[in-house]
């Protein structure tokens, strides 16, 4: 494994720790506006990076095996992306704090853990688009290709951030402690570089698949920015706020990939 794989599996849980530690340091909630811009910037860096460090790549190596059906694995696996997160949220008991949903079984589990397990299911889907981007980059052996999972990797961990904050800040609420709610947080980052070994494992072991693997990372995260990170972030009631949330993520993620792919 590489040094800068080791780097990209590091920074995106680091950022989702430091998001959390922002609970030390505001005394009450974020507001609901800078919560919709929050979870809105979120939201458009995983639209960006979707299309194009996963989907694109995806279709582009499918090339030399389906020639004009290259589309084809990237369109089956992405829809087989959502349905895997359908199914965690089917299994999984948790709770959407901008809604003010549940949803999964019903669990007499506490409002807290319900929460943390909320933004674990998010962050499981990033994890494995890092691990799979540094995982093709491993089969390939190019630098550029290192270099474009690296640009995912950091704009996956600039949306950590605030997702770090947005759980910790909750969080701290629902457990009447900063301690807590800021192990709550880093916690649930914890399952990306987890899963980005997953990731990187099923990639360079079965690298015919990668075409397969990318477009199931990309469903996978579309998935949870339509039925969470927008939802979540009221857009309905802070629209131009939520909206420049979302344009302003998907520029930084777009000019990241394109600088750095």
């Amino acid at each position: 494994m590489s040094p800068l794989t080791i780097i990209g599996f590091t920074i995106i849980f680091l950022a989702t720790t430091a998001g959390s530690a922002l609970v030390y340091c505001f005394r009450g909630d974020i507001s609901k506006r800078t919560n919709s811009i929050l979870l809105g910037f979120a939201a458009g860096v995983m639209i960006a990076a979707s299309v194009w460090s996963l989907l694109l790549p995806s279709i582009g190596e499918a090339e030399a095996m389906f020639g004009n059906f290259a589309w084809l694995p990237a369109a089956t696996s992405f829809l087989l992306g959502g349905l895997f997160v359908m199914l965690l949220d089917h299994i999984i008991p948790h709770f959407h704090a901008g809604t003010n949903q549940e949803e999964g079984p019903h669990s007499s589990a506490r409002k807290s853990t319900k929460l943390f397990l909320a933004v674990t299911i998010h962050n499981i889907p990033e994890g494995l688009a890092v691990g799979f981007a540094f995982g093709a980059a491993a089969i390939s052996d190019n630098p550029s290709a290192y270099y474009a999972a690296l640009g995912l990797a950091i704009g996956m961990s600039i949306q950590n951030f605030p997702e770090g904050a947005a759980i910790a800040l909750p969080m701290r609420s629902a457990t009447r402690s900063k301690h807590r709610a800021f192990l709550y947080g880093m916690g649930s980052g914890a399952v990306e570089p987890i899963a980005a070994f997953l990731g990187f494992f099923l990639s360079t072991e079965l690298g015919t698949l990668q075409p397969w693997f990318l477009g199931f990372a990309a469903g996978a995260m579309i998935f949870v920015v339509a039925e969470d990170l927008i939802p979540d972030s009221n857009i309905s009631e802070y629209p131009h706020t939520g909206t420049w949330g979302v344009m302003s993520g998907f520029v930084i993620m777009m000019i990241l990939d394109v600088a750095l792919g």
